[in-house]
């Protein structure tokens, strides 16, 4: 009777010298997950841009003149219009030019490769939304607007958070200055001190916006922050208490727990979505050296921001140079802040520091 190692076997054909005689059965699919969405850039749309400085103005109506009378049939008033057109501003933003470079050999074009059939078209498409993940973590950031010098500095466009200085909340040392008239530039974000959110933060915020007739209807941050926040609102005894869902009757009825609060009521009668950002990035707070500890919380207007672009996305073909095809992504844009005091910032937050009334 033969014993089990008399067999050629499956093992036996694997140890065959220079890998083997056992083909390779990989599924002809991949498998990724990272495809995550730009949400602040699909929300909040495009705007054209015709120079790589691109400006707009705002304006404010007066504060209410409690000292309104005059007697009755008197002259009318020296006209105070000149008094108001301070409250006017000219504000504006550089363009930058965001790039990603696809390169494929033409062995690798014309080989079966696992999961397409065209690596350029393929790596040309994965390109196209790592770029527009780009835009948007750059657009998130307090980095300063830079002019371009056609030389050694390359334009650049001013972030989410280095344009809100209205109506903001910053850690010790840190400072958001903005817009600067004097150069059209847009000052970069100091980082200050790491510390935990509180719902005072959130809260006096909202009410400075709003008295200056801001609306935010979004708070954004990082995962770990709005999942603090989430959880804080579900636990205060302040907020209402969600119930479960209930579906069908009897024994087997399905019921989902709510263990999350994702949208709350503000004091004003309007209310705020709580969005997580996948791709919005932490920073080194004052004292962090290095490390990204920190996060912003954003208090959005969508309807005050636009991506302006020169052109949006674009792909160009560079030529055959020898055994390679070479393909040029690239996109001329910049974030217009509309209406910087519509919107608010909460800045340096540690999302490991629990959350506080």
């Amino acid at each position: 009777m033969a014993t089990p190692g008399d067999y050629l076997d499956a093992a036996d054909l694997k140890q065959v010298a220079a890998g083997g005689l056992v083909r390779e059965d990989v599924l002809d699919q991949i498998f990724d997950n990272s495809d995550i969405p730009t949400i602040f850039l699909d929300a909040i749309g495009t705007d054209g841009a015709e120079n790589s400085y691109t400006e707009w103005t705002e304006d404010k109506l007066a504060d209410p003149y409690l000292a309104n009378k005059v007697i009755s049939g008197s002259d009318t008033l020296t006209a105070n219009n000149n008094a108001t057109v301070a409250n006017a501003k000219r504000v504006g933003n550089h363009c930058q030019i965001s790039i990603k470079q696809v390169a494929v050999t033409d062995r690798t074009q014309n080989i079966a490769v696992i999961g397409r059939a065209d690596e350029m078209g393929y790596q040309t498409a994965r390109r196209l939304i790592e770029l527009r993940r780009d835009v948007e973590a750059i657009s998130l950031s307090g980095q300063a607007s830079v002019q371009d010098n056609g030389d050694t500095t390359p334009g650049q466009s001013a972030g989410a958070a280095a344009w809100i200085v209205t109506h903001k909340n910053t850690g010790a040392g840190g400072a958001v200055a903005g817009f600067q008239t004097g150069t059209k530039l847009v000052t970069a974000k100091t980082p200050g001190e790491g510390r935990g959110i509180t719902w005072t933060m959130i809260s006096d915020l909202i009410t400075s916006c709003y008295k200056g007739g801001g609306d935010p209807s979004v708070l954004m941050s990082i995962p770990e922050v709005t999942k603090a926040i989430g959880r804080y609102l579900f636990t205060t005894p302040y907020a209402a208490q969600p119930t479960a869902n209930v579906s069908g009757s009897g024994p087997g009825v399905n019921q989902t727990s709510q263990g999350y609060i994702d949208v709350f009521r503000t004091d004003f009668g309007t209310t705020m979505k709580i969005v997580p950002n996948r791709l919005q990035q932490g920073y080194a707070d004052a004292v962090g050296g290095t490390v990204q500890n920190v996060a912003d919380v954003f208090g959005f207007d969508y309807r005050y921001w636009k991506l302006g672009l020169i052109y949006g996305w674009k792909v160009d073909p560079l030529g055959k140079d020898g055994l390679s095809f070479r393909k040029l992504l690239s996109v001329d844009w910049t974030l217009k802040c509309l209406l910087e005091r519509a919107n608010f910032l909460i800045a340096d937050i540690n999302p490991t520091v629990a959350m506080a009334a």
